[in-house]
């Protein structure tokens, strides 16, 4: 990493100069040093543009010719520094975003279009000097939301300097309020803006936000439904997700249209996403992972079933969105836990240990997913259970009994989803032999959240003759149902 001569330029900027050079070179790094650093830059260029100037430039000088950062949110925040570290362009507006044609070449990129249409007005508002008190749209907590009373104290300051709030900052700030109608005092204190946009941001406080997409469970194209005469063989399909159209999007610029058209997944769209932009896209709407997950799912899918990589980041800063989990969420998780590539499936382990401990994590949604990808060969068997285990042996508290027992208690609902239908297959024969490892986990599970109750097909396979090993630990976890000391 480059130097920055601190010595030159205030102590302040010295460190936006050196935050920028150090998230540069991690590929954006976390979004909220990322969010915090832009804020910073747009801030500084409304007190002293020339020192501001002075500081970035060996950074922008760093980053030059053929040596660019391989990662969009990087490239974007360089785009930033750029713009702040050159000459301020006389005679021209900056550009809110509105006056370029738009084009949309692909849908899985929505939120990337709006992520991309408010960098390119901070870069507009940085090269043309048009000064403004602060970015709206900052987060306020580290899951991306912006909390409205924030939000109405930033614009109650733009209102003071006489700033106009950008479109597409003020479009992002809107995307992360919400959760329910915001508390009436700040509804009210928002109406009272003398601001243009006043009564618009009243409504959509007192609205509570963006509202939820209703979602449609949707089958990728291909040979028909089979199950898989072997766990893991690759003859299924992929299990996507799309979203009925939202109201509204009229009210925003053009490149956050896309985010309120209905979503049906493209089969076989090669707009890979992950590993670059996706922990951007979470908090770009945090309160709507369901969105988020279902334009990914073809990418997270990617992980499992065509060795590609790139969803550690994705997957836990899912999970801790604020919004509801849904379907497209616990199938970007089931996607997850039979990734290939090792660090995927760790991110998806932290995942389902985070939505378990918010006590958001939908077991038998989850399991019931995890077993049809199995059955239709998308997912390996065996990786999703190392996976599982791994998630059971990972629990929170202070000592080892405590750990196993939290992660038991969060992989057990999940497995008990599992098992009926994948020993159902077991005894039509679609499948050949149960697989031990699940049932060895499942019952270590039981055992270890003291879970009771019944599974039929459990039953079942317990109660077939002799002493193959998938019949002792079926009936191992027979008797922890029960209640009967192994």
């Amino acid at each position: 990493m480059g130097h920055v001569a601190e010595e030159a330029v205030p102590a302040p900027l010295a460190v936006v100069a050196r935050t920028a050079a150090e998230l540069i070179d991690a590929d954006g790094g976390s979004v909220t040093a990322y969010e915090a650093l832009l804020d910073a830059v747009v801030r500084w260029a409304g007190r002293d543009r020339e020192a501001l100037a002075e500081a970035l430039r060996p950074v922008a000088e760093r980053w030059g010719g053929v040596h660019q950062p391989r990662v969009l949110a990087a490239a974007r925040l360089l785009a930033v520094v750029r713009c702040a570290a050159g000459p301020v362009e006389e005679g021209a507006e900056a550009d809110r975003g509105e006056a370029r044609p738009w084009l949309e070449t692909c849908r899985h990129a929505a939120v990337q279009y709006v992520i991309g249409a408010r960098i390119a007005e901070i870069c507009g508002r940085l090269r043309y000097g048009e000064r403004v008190p602060m970015l709206l749209a900052t987060p306020s907590r580290a899951d991306g939301t912006v909390d409205p009373f924030d939000l109405v104290m930033r614009l109650t300051e733009y209102e003071q300097a006489g700033a106009r709030p950008g479109p597409a900052d003020l479009g992002q700030a809107l995307l992360r309020c919400g959760g329910g109608p915001a508390d009436e005092d700040v509804v009210r204190a928002a109406a009272e803006l003398a601001l243009p946009e006043g009564p618009r941001i009243a409504a959509w406080l007192r609205r509570g936000g963006l509202p939820q997409p209703r979602a449609a469970v949707v089958r990728e194209p291909g040979e028909p439904e089979r199950p898989s005469r072997r766990y893991g063989a690759r003859v299924g399909r992929r299990v996507l997700v799309g979203t009925e159209p939202l109201d509204g999007r009229g009210d925003f610029p053009r490149p956050f249209w896309s985010l309120f058209r209905a979503f049906e997944p493209l089969i076989g769209c090669n707009h890979l996403l992950l590993g670059h932009r996706e922990r951007h896209a979470v908090v770009a709407l945090p309160w709507h992972p369901e969105i988020v997950a279902a334009l990914l799912l073809t990418e997270v899918a990617a992980t499992a079933d065509q060795d590609g990589a790139g969803s550690p980041g994705f997957l836990p800063a899912l999970a801790q969105s604020p919004g509801p989990a849904g379907p497209a969420v616990h199938l970007a998780l089931a996607y997850g836990l039979g990734a290939r590539p090792d660090t995927d499936r760790e991110a998806a382990v932290e995942a389902l240990l985070i939505l378990a401990a918010q006590g958001r994590l939908h077991g038998a949604l989850l399991g019931g997913e995890l077993a049809r990808l199995v059955l239709l060969g998308t997912l390996r068997l065996p990786v999703v259970t190392e996976s599982l285990g791994r998630a059971a042996g990972a629990g929170a508290g202070a000592g080892e009994g405590a750990r196993t027992a939290g992660g038991a208690g969060a992989v057990w609902p999940v497995l008990a989803a599992m098992l009926p239908g994948l020993l159902a297959a077991v005894q039509s024969g679609a499948v050949s032999r149960p697989h031990v490892p699940l049932l060895t986990l499942a019952a270590d599970c039981a055992q270890g959240c003291d879970a009771r109750g019944t599974v039929t097909e459990v039953d079942a396979l317990a109660a077939r003759p002799g002493s193959a090993q998938s019949v002792r630990e079926a009936r191992r976890l027979r008797d922890v149902l029960a209640g009967r000391r192994p």
